[in-house]
């Protein structure tokens, strides 16, 4: 198959408009889409959009005219327009509808930021984007600026890092932080340049995808100040990969800036394995790596665009080994209630035993590995690094790492006490391992 040429679009009602005004992001904010009228002056609406567009209460709706362009407007079922242009399903409940899916206020230890895993933090910094994913996690605060931080909040979070040492990787998320003012944005990854255990600032972002524009070479020589940065871009669907994107993308990695890809799996828009090839071989040639591909969440809204995880199976089964490994991202649900991304992949490992494993690879050849007898690893006592402070949350690893024998569900001791008294018997020593926990070998 010829490769696709990345091509540059404009509706025809933009066609007058000059370069140097096309091309000015902060143009392209302040005329973005967002009514019945503007929608039918560049696409036909359906009777189902126009439902949704007129109702009350809707999760907010904007669309640069660039991104707009990029929507085949005879074609209902365009990949573009579904993930941007609302219709009436977004208002029909479904089973195990969350506001919060992923539980991000529950570990949020100051307002704006979660910190879900040991040594890395969500930070929160702007509930406004250029324009709004129909699916959006964090749709309880996105697109209201009534919900945005404020600097008292701002100052909180920092704070938290910095009496935090175990924490040296920041996100930073919103809402989109590359829709800030400059000088706002500069002063956030300053800020956090001053805290010396944070190492690694990465920007998750969709506006090199729906502003292109913004990513100018002011922008970048000021991002490349902040290294070392990373950036995570989320594109969905090849056709939403243009000239302007190409373009911007080559500005970042220039400035040398690390760029990955997270897409989520919607129905209807790229639940097909030959999209997602498509997208993942394209995506590396404008030097982003495909980093994860979601689970759609149970976010309020979204129940049209979900699909069953076998899909997701499905398609890593025709990505691994049919395309580039460093093209193949993480098939990632994550865990409805807060239990952070979960990766989920086909079956590779068929069994083992003792000194053998059986494995099979994508075409369904099956081989095995054979185990060494006299493996010895490496001493814990041996290791130069200093650990970092990461109480608690040590999980299955703990475990393997013989810091604890079993991890008991919420209430399993009471439960199991059956409403008992203390007697003679009930000695909790008993019931602690030898070498593990508080355990001590007597004589």
């Amino acid at each position: 198959m010829a490769k696709r040429e990345f091509v540059s679009k404009r509706a025809p009602i933009y066609r007058d408009v000059p370069d140097d005004k096309w091309n000015n992001w902060r143009w392209q904010l302040s005329n973005r889409i967002n009514t019945v009228e503007e929608f039918e002056q560049v696409i036909p609406l359906t009777a189902s959009e126009r439902k949704a567009l007129s109702a009350q209460n809707l999760f907010r709706v904007d669309i640069t005219p660039y991104f707009i362009s990029l929507i085949d407007p005879d074609d209902p079922d365009d990949p573009i327009r579904k993930q941007v242009v609302p219709t009436d399903a977004e208002m029909v409940p479904f089973t195990a509808m969350m506001e919060d899916s992923l539980a991000e206020d529950r570990h949020s230890p100051v307002p704006g930021l979660v910190h879900r895993y040991p040594d890395r933090v969500l930070m929160l910094v702007t509930t406004q984007c250029a324009s709004y994913c129909r699916y959006c996690t964090r749709s309880r605060i996105v697109g209201d600026p009534s919900a945005t931080f404020s600097r008292a909040e701002f100052e909180l979070q920092l704070e938290y890092l910095r009496r935090t040492p175990q924490v040296r990787d920041v996100l930073l998320s919103g809402g989109d932080p590359l829709v800030l003012a400059p000088k706002v944005l500069e002063e956030i990854l300053s800020r956090l340049r001053e805290i010396p255990h944070i190492e690694i600032v990465r920007i998750g972002s969709r506006v090199p995808v729906f502003l292109p524009m913004r990513i100018t070479d002011d922008l970048c020589d000021m991002l490349q100040k902040y290294h070392p940065l990373w950036l995570n871009i989320h594109v969905n669907h090849p056709n939403e990969i243009s000239l302007e994107l190409a373009q911007a993308t080559d500005r970042l990695t220039r400035a040398g800036i690390p760029l990955g890809n997270q897409a989520v799996l919607l129905a209807g828009v790229n639940d097909n394995v030959h999209i997602q090839r498509q997208l993942v071989q394209e995506l590396v040639r404008i030097r982003v790596r495909p980093y994860y591909l979601y689970q759609c969440d149970l976010v309020e809204g979204a129940g049209h665009f979900r699909t069953p995880v076998a899909k997701g199976i499905e398609i890593m089964e025709g990505l691994r080994g049919h395309t580039s490994g460093y093209a193949v991202p993480q098939y990632i649900v994550d865990a409805p209630g807060g239990g952070g991304k979960i990766p989920v992949s086909p079956n590779y490992l068929i069994s083992m035993s003792d000194h053998k494993v059986v494995l099979r690879n994508y075409e369904g050849y099956i081989t095995t590995y054979e185990e060494p007898v006299d493996y010895t690893p490496a001493m814990a006592a041996k290791f130069k690094g200093e650990k970092r402070p990461e109480p608690g949350q040590t999980g299955v690893h703990g475990l393997l790492d013989g810091e604890q024998m079993f991890i008991k569900p919420e209430g399993f001791d009471e439960l199991h006490d059956r409403g008992g008294i203390q007697h003679r018997l009930k000695d909790a020593a008993k019931w602690v391992p030898l070498g593990i926990g508080s355990g001590e070998k007597k004589d």
